[in-house]
């Protein structure tokens, strides 16, 4: 990913917190049949200051698990959000007519080498935390003892787990950092009003940093 100093994100809390929040990942592979993609949802496991692990799971129909060996090289992409941004949002362009659209966004790559893990106590354990982490929002939280246990055991066998151990990440967030103040502050401000938050306050934190500077 190309990265410019100015839109790049470096900083290991902030990337392990994007994947934390938005955790359905893009898997990319390159295995024996070529390139697949699959959009599959990961536990960050970030415990170990030395070792970073994703985790996840794929249907057992899916050829990926097969078409890929363990230690190939892969990489998922975690999107936090992105907005189409108007060169009429920028103030200066009104006085200079010098703005183009863009499209701003913040991803986080992780590169790492995938470990595919057919075995059952990997599965059980790994979707139990991923259901208690995305259940724990709801009134009443869904645990697997609420469904039968035979029927919990048939779905297991229909899945085999994928552990990617994280050897780079890489996080770009571009919010018009190479803008004035004032024209980073307008878009925001208009992605706000438009209902795009995540994009638009971003912006405005990048505009007052900046200005802060």
């Amino acid at each position: 990913m190309y990265v410019p100093a100015h839109f790049d994100e470096s900083r290991p809390e902030v990337l392990h917190d994007l994947i934390a929040k938005n955790p359905l990942g893009i898997l990319f592979t390159h295995g024996k049949t070529g390139l697949d993609a699959n959009h599959v949802p990961f536990e960050l496991d970030a415990k170990d200051e030395a070792r970073l692990v994703l985790h996840s799971h794929v249907a057992r129909n899916n050829p990926m698990w097969e078409d890929i060996v363990s230690g190939d090289e892969v990489m998922v992409v975690f999107r936090a959000g992105d907005s189409y941004i108007s060169p009429q949002w920028y103030p200066s362009k009104h006085e200079l007519h010098k703005q183009v659209p863009s499209w701003n966004y913040i991803v986080v790559h992780a590169h790492g080498r995938a470990t595919i893990r057919d075995d059952e106590r990997y599965v059980r354990g790994m979707v139990a935390r991923l259901t208690r982490t995305q259940e724990a929002s709801q009134p009443k939280p869904w645990k697997m003892s609420d469904a039968p246990k035979d029927y919990i055991d048939t779905m297991l066998k229909a899945i085999v787990g994928i552990e990617i151990e994280v050897t780079r990440l890489v996080g770009k967030a571009k919010l018009s950092q190479n803008k004035e103040v004032r024209d980073i502050e307008g878009a925001g401000k208009a992605l706000n009003a438009k209902g795009e938050r995540v994009i638009g306050d971003a912006m405005l934190a990048c505009a007052k940093a900046k200005a802060a500077q």
